[in-house]
């Protein structure tokens, strides 16, 4: 999973804070993972981000709605710090179709411009 996560503590906080009730074993859990990543294509302008990019988070929100058909906007969060955009964060039903949920979507960032960190491993 060092692909798809950046370090392996994160790989574990995930196992422990959302694999241990899906019902399924750690290696179809992060099977399924991965194939919900797979579904997900990253917008052609953030996909290789070599330097911070000032964005805002409407802007990210409708470059990841225009790369992905069926994702809307209740069916997503752009989430960040003070500065920083820090996660795009995507609700899938279990048949990993992107769903709505509003729980996920009224958190989403309200500041006017965030940076858009450089690519810092992963594969896009």
């Amino acid at each position: 999973m060092l692909d798809l996560m950046p370090a392996p503590h994160l790989i574990f906080n995930e196992w422990d804070k959302h694999g241990t009730c899906s019902g399924l074993s750690p290696s179809a859990y992060f099977d399924t993972v991965r194939k919900a990543r797979a579904a997900v294509k990253i917008p052609p302008d953030y996909g290789d981000v070599k330097e911070p990019l000032t964005v805002t988070p409407s802007e990210v929100e409708d470059a990841f709605i225009k790369a992905n058909a069926g994702l809307k906007p209740t069916g997503m969060a752009i989430e960040c710090d003070k500065k920083r955009l820090t996660e795009v964060r995507l609700c899938f039903s279990k048949d990993l179709q992107f769903r709505d949920c509003a729980e996920i979507a009224k958190r989403s960032c309200r500041r006017d411009q965030l940076l858009m960190p450089r690519e810092r491993g992963g594969n896009g």
